[in-house]
């Protein structure tokens, strides 16, 4: 699966400020932890915020803190902000002829997009900070 630069930034921000347990990061700090245009991570922040995620923190100490449920909210609930991901479509996608051929790899797709999204909406924002803890104590 290619995630556009939007949803990739949507996850790394999300997951960033979830992280900061309750503490508050800048767009810039943000944009430069991740090496990313500040005007491009500004949109996707708007979005985050917009969506409840996020809260914007004015003022001179200002910036974005996390708001979200990281026992609830999933990697799926961020990515459906920023592009589709559904199974329409795959049920007729380029059945030129209608042969069984089609319609069994149609089928396969079908699958697989399910499984996909099943996965992606079983693994919480909580569950991704635990990966990351864990990887960062065993030092990879």
């Amino acid at each position: 699966m290619n995630l556009q630069q939007s949803t990739l930034l949507g996850l790394y921000a999300v997951l960033e400020l979830a992280k900061a347990d309750g503490g508050q990061l800048s767009a810039a700090a943000i944009a430069e932890k991740f090496g990313v245009s500040i005007n491009h991570l500004a949109k996707v922040l708007r979005t985050l915020v917009r969506a409840g995620f996020l809260q914007a923190v004015r003022g001179a100490g200002g910036g974005y803190r996390f708001c979200g449920n990281t026992k609830r909210n999933t990697l799926m609930d961020v990515i459906e902000l920023f592009e589709p991901v559904s199974i329409e479509g795959f049920e007729d996608r380029n059945l030129v002829h209608g042969t069984d051929v089609e319609a069994g790899l149609a089928l396969a797709l079908v699958e697989i997009t399910e499984m996909m999204q099943a996965t992606l909406r079983s693994i919480t924002l909580g569950t991704m900070l635990k990966i990351m803890e864990r990887k960062k104590n065993l030092g990879l």
